[in-house]
């Protein structure tokens, strides 16, 4: 553990040329490379090396994947992690602010989103984890009829 948080302060550059990663101490902002459009800002989420290539071969839409040599990170819109709850060992991290372990740019996607879609990342990270899903259901009220089902054409509604 003590490894991840050695202050470094370096700016890397990936194979493909862009911005990948710069350096403020023991954690490193992830940069999304030129061209991007990053309106929505941007957390990441990371999972332990081993689940990588089995999420992003899984995935039906990848945005900008960073690694090291122990972590995958994938750039999902700010606040993905709101009444979500990641399952270990996975780890969010707000403003893609990872530990500084020289994570580089292993995924260009094509378009113009950086982003992975993050419900689709959730349910693969839930699967692989043994987790079950699990995130708030927020109530609606129609007709003076508490439901749980967003959706007006819900199984409970007529």
């Amino acid at each position: 553990m003590a490894t991840l948080l050695t202050p470094r302060s370096r700016r890397t550059t990936d194979a493909m040329g862009a911005a990948g990663t710069t350096s403020t101490g023991g954690s490193t902002a992830l940069v999304v490379p030129p061209g991007f459009r990053t309106t929505l800002g941007c957390d990441a989420v990371g999972v332990p090396a081993r689940y990588g290539f089995r999420i992003l071969s899984r995935l039906p839409a990848k945005g900008c994947v960073y690694a090291d040599t122990d972590w995958w990170w994938w750039l999902v819109p700010a606040g993905s992690d709101l009444d979500l709850r990641w399952p270990l060992p996975s780890c969010y991290a707000s403003g893609a602010e990872v530990p500084d372990r020289r994570p580089r740019l292993i995924h260009h996607p094509d378009g113009t989103s950086p982003y992975t879609p993050p419900i689709p990342l959730y349910l693969l990270a839930c699967q692989l984890t043994g987790t079950a899903p699990s995130w708030s259901l927020i109530p609606t009220q129609s007709d003076g009829v508490m439901s749980e089902h967003v959706h007006p054409s819900g199984p409970d509604r007529t």
